[in-house]
């Protein structure tokens, strides 16, 4: 399985006992706590769609995967705004930020920093470890799939773990931390496809469109770029916002669900591999979020269905004839969502 935050097991299960008044309060408790955490979320959204024009859904999801704990991964044409979400996002929540920008010589040691001879307080040689951009609260991983596959796998372990090892040695990143990292489609030139088993770690793929003409003719109207917006949160209340919605209580059957549309990606006609189980736990995760944003406090299948496409359409790996047909993976789970019924 995994270790990573939004896989948490909610813990909100409160279902009486001897000291009525205990679990009154610890209702009471975790219903401001899931109030507040869709005010954080809505602040969020808000400031992100004045400066965003155009990409509601795109924005929605970053929140949704942010406030479940998990990274993101942004694909796009260049020129849509990919990198402004993830610049204004940082300006939004506070923290510390870095960009990496990935070019085929970046190599790992420039992402998770390295060991330099330095000379100590007595006149000799020593080893200190210079810190390298990964030691941030939000990360830009721009343009992520222009890295060589080795420079890529540099943000397994620290997308998987929240650590990084150096010589051997493994060091604790900051919390929170959050991955957003764009990519030119495939069929581009000069890039590396990311491996599955690093898309994996990707809660959610979110597809960013070309505008419409409406939104083409405001983009454009735009004298000048928006002023950086100011925080509306910060990494100790983002940690406390992700713990609310980690606990928020779900349905055995909305659970099943959830399984189901999983092994159903395994059993659709094109697919030559399906999603595993960290998809049913990502699902879970961003469902929960999901209906926080939503202002109910329980998941729904509804949330289930909302967040799958996002979900699953980077861990389907479809066979060559149903490319060939122009199937994609959103098609394919477009059918699995009409072929998985809730209990």
């Amino acid at each position: 399985m995994t270790n990573e935050p939004w896989a948490s097991t909610p813990v909100l299960r409160v279902v009486g006992g001897s000291d009525v008044k205990e679990n009154v309060a610890a209702i009471e408790a975790a219903e401001v706590a899931l109030a507040h955490a869709k005010k954080v979320g809505d602040r969020l959204r808000g400031e992100l769609s004045a400066v965003i024009f155009g990409q509601d859904e795109v924005i929605t999801g970053v929140v949704v995967a942010l406030l479940a704990g998990g990274h993101v991964l942004l694909e796009g044409a260049p020129g849509l705004g990919k990198t402004q979400i993830v610049r204004t996002l940082s300006k939004l929540v506070g923290g510390s930020f870095s960009r990496i920008q990935f070019t085929p010589d970046l190599m790992p040691s420039d992402i998770v920093g390295t060991s330099l001879v330095v000379t100590t307080a007595n006149g000799g040689k020593d080893l200190a470890y210079r810190p390298g951009p990964i030691f941030a609260n939000l990360i830009l991983a721009d343009e992520i799939n222009r890295a060589t596959p080795k420079t890529q796998s540099a943000l397994l372990e620290a997308m998987a773990e929240r650590t990084v090892s150096v010589e051997g040695q493994p060091r604790d990143l900051p919390s929170p931390f959050f991955v957003l990292a764009t990519e030119n489609p495939i069929e581009m030139e000069g890039v590396f496809p990311l491996p599955e088993a690093q898309l994996d770690r990707f809660l959610m793929k979110l597809i960013v469109k070309m505008p419409d003409l409406e939104t083409l003719t405001r983009i454009g109207a735009r004298a000048e770029e928006p002023k950086p917006p100011s925080a509306v949160t910060f990494p100790d209340e983002l940690l406390e916002v992700q713990a609310a919605v980690r606990q928020l209580p779900s349905a055995r059957h909305v659970e099943r669900y959830a399984a189901k549309l999983v092994l159903a990606t395994h059993t659709e006609k094109g697919v030559r591999y399906g999603a595993g189980p960290r998809a049913a736990q990502a699902l879970m995760s961003c469902a929960r979020a999901r209906a926080v944003l939503d202002g109910r406090a329980a998941v729904a299948a509804d949330d289930v269905k909302a967040v799958a496409g996002d979900v699953l359409r980077h861990r389907l790996g479809l066979r060559f004839e149903a490319e060939a047909q122009g199937i994609d993976a959103d098609k394919i789970i477009a059918q699995a969502l009409a072929h998985t019924k809730v209990d």
